[in-house]
């Protein structure tokens, strides 16, 4: 009888004590509840249905008292979240879906900082294949007139004694379908000839340049020949150019903008617009977000761009951060904090194209150089 009792008491208190704690969490719980200041819009989503997103948003801010307004921070699913945590694919956006399965798709992640007119992950610059250097020693036949870049003394341009912006080629081969005989894909886009590939580009701009009194040291040198004959490949290309920016840099003191021209491997749609009845090869700035000299390259080449922008409306792509996971993240800019590295049109554009766009940069640049010139002179 007294086991009984005994055993009874036991379990009024256990009871008691258990009764006690569960009241003790649902009056926490409930004053935890009403001391939440909720807004108007989260209480309206809890009574009309409750959305989980809305209640942690609001707990959220509660708890973080430097959200000041509904609007300071976007609402944030947590199933949206788990999803996108647990597989690493966003819904919305169909890169994810291949990134990992396509090599350096996932390159267009984010990299973008300055889109122009019509571009988006779709329309981002795609790098020259790793051509091997047998099919880059081949050269193939070209098309068009070697009269087509004649020298300044050749047009009557007169060339400025004092040298302060240098170009070169760190991929001298890449070319232009329409100077290719036979061409038909975006590979074939390639030639040792310097009228026929982006060294002709560079002439160009270097005419240009040199009409508006800005002096330039232009780098012709055949980088197939540069490369083959030290036994490197394709991907050491960067590296070879360095010796001669290096070089020069070093020999001549005057030396102020240093500008890298490519070209693109994207096809026309892509590469070319219309502006007032008149066909650009659209224009590209890349800058290595590993060089030391990232912040200044980058704040160029988007005062360019604004510039290019206001006058040429839709000429410029974009300016575009590389880092080590999607290229060579330096290109050469840490020599300089004022590299430029262009790229002008893609494998389809032509030549009128190409000097329309040319003529427009050196444009826009020397309206910089002489307003920098000035400003420094100060």
């Amino acid at each position: 009888m007294q086991k009984s009792q005994g055993y009874q008491l036991f379990l009024f208190i256990n009871t008691t004590a258990l009764s006690i704690t569960i009241a003790c969490i649902f009056l926490a719980s409930t004053v935890a509840l009403v001391t939440i200041k909720m807004s108007s819009d989260i209480a309206s989503s809890v009574i009309n249905g409750p959305q989980s997103h809305s209640i942690y948003l609001h707990l959220l801010k509660s708890a973080n008292q430097s959200f000041i307004s509904e609007d300071a921070i976007e609402e944030v699913s947590i199933s949206d979240l788990a999803f996108k945590f647990a597989t690493s694919i966003t819904p919305e956006d169909p890169r994810t879906f291949l990134g990992r399965e396509l090599p350096l798709f996932s390159f267009f992640d984010g990299k973008i900082h300055i889109a122009g007119k019509g571009t988006d992950y779709t329309t981002l610059p795609i790098e020259s294949t790793n051509v091997p250097m047998d099919k880059l020693i081949k050269d193939k036949e070209t098309i068009g007139n070697d009269d087509d870049n004649k020298d300044d003394e050749q047009d009557g341009t007169t060339s400025p004694k004092e040298k302060n912006v240098y170009i070169y080629h760190s991929h001298s081969y890449e070319s232009y379908l329409p100077f290719i005989k036979d061409a038909q894909t975006a590979d074939d886009a390639v030639s040792n000839n310097e009228k026929y590939n982006v060294i002709s580009v560079g002439s160009k701009l270097q005419k240009d340049l040199h009409a508006e009194g800005i002096g330039v040291e232009h780098n012709r040198t055949n980088m197939t020949e540069a490369l083959h004959s030290q036994g490197l490949q394709h991907n050491d290309a960067y590296t070879r150019a360095r010796d001669f920016v290096s070089e020069a840099l070093a020999s001549n003191k005057n030396l102020t903008y240093i500008i890298d021209i490519h070209r693109d491997s994207q096809r026309k749609d892509v590469t070319t617009i219309e502006i007032n009845g008149k066909s650009y090869a659209r224009l590209f700035f890349v800058v290595g977000e590993e060089s030391k000299n990232f912040e200044k390259n980058l704040k160029l080449a988007e005062d360019l761009n604004k510039k290019l922008e206001k006058k040429y409306p839709g000429l410029s792509r974009g300016v575009l951060k590389k880092d080590y996971s999607v290229g060579n993240g330096v290109y050469n800019q840490d020599l300089s904090d004022r590299s430029i590295l262009l790229e002008v049109g893609g494998v389809d554009n032509n030549r009128e194209e190409l000097d329309n766009s040319t003529d427009a940069f050196a444009d826009i640049f020397s309206e910089y150089y002489w307003k920098q010139k000035e400003v420094e002179s100060q």
